[in-house]
């Protein structure tokens, strides 16, 4: 029996995505690294699966193209928002989001930054502000989590950053008991910050959600940017900004690709 499933994307960050609201589908970690092979499968950088939720629209679970799953993904929220009309309450393992439709296409609440060493989290107490710590060039990270943990690096140019090679040592390094997204970051003005992203589970990406929010975090705690910025990352730009009480909005666009089926 075939499966239906839609392939949408936010700046380039492509998700293969089945509903299973009214009828509940099985993603094992090797159908999900089947389904997500470019070259054997649909192809995509995380396979999205909405559920149902008592407390909120859907409750949407994130799987990596290595078959693990993730607590969050920004651009997939936006994708789902889509989907569902703009306005929604999107639930996930990384906490409740709110969503609305903007002027830039769709607007999310992802939450407040966490930036405490345990909610990283890291192996063992640490400065997140300003991590003791260096691989190659890479040095003095700042630490948090968006409901995914993200480590990030403010460098003169993000592009010279040799980042296939450096991603997968820091994803794995010991200190990130869950592995750690790595985020490679050039503040512009005060407004525009330049970004490259290697994800946890799934490699170099055109465009990382939460990567833009924990980096435009990182830069607010360092002094580095206003209380709103433009992030350009490969796939296109998000603008993010935070409310009074400390919550990020991130705001773009997503993109419907096509309908599918497929047998699972």
């Amino acid at each position: 029996m075939s499966t239906p499933f839609i392939k949408m994307h936010g700046l380039g960050n492509d998700f293969a995505i089945f509903d299973a609201r009214r009828k509940p589908v099985d993603m094992p970690p090797e159908r999900v690294r089947l389904l997500a092979d470019r070259r054997r499968g649909i192809g995509c950088d995380q396979l999205i699966l909405l559920e149902p939720s008592e407390k909120a629209d859907v409750f949407m679970r994130i799987f990596n193209p290595d078959g693990s799953e993730s607590g969050a993904c920004g651009n997939a929220t936006r994708c789902v928002a889509a989907l569902l009309g703009g306005s929604a309450r999107i639930d996930t393992a990384g906490g409740l989001l709110e969503a609305a439709e903007d002027d830039a296409g769709f607007a999310i609440d992802m939450g407040h930054p966490r930036f405490d060493w345990d909610a990283v989290p890291l192996a063992y107490p640490m400065d997140t502000a300003d991590m003791p710590v260096a691989w190659d060039e890479l040095e003095h990270p700042v630490a948090l989590s968006m409901g995914n943990p993200h480590a990030i690096f403010f460098v003169p140019d993000c592009n010279a950053v040799p980042l296939d090679r450096l991603g997968p040592l820091i994803e794995t390094d010991p200190l990130f008991p869950e592995r750690v997204n790595v985020n490679v970051a050039t503040v512009e003005s005060r407004d525009r910050i330049r970004l490259r992203v290697w994800e946890r589970g799934a490699g170099l990406t055109l465009a990382c959600g939460t990567g833009a929010c924990a980096t435009f975090a990182a830069a607010r705690r360092r002094g580095l940017v206003d209380p709103s910025a433009t992030v350009v990352l490969p796939g296109g730009a998000l603008r993010i900004s935070e409310t009074d009480d400390g919550r990020l909005i991130m705001a773009g666009p997503a993109t419907h690709v096509f309908r599918g089926e497929t047998d699972l």
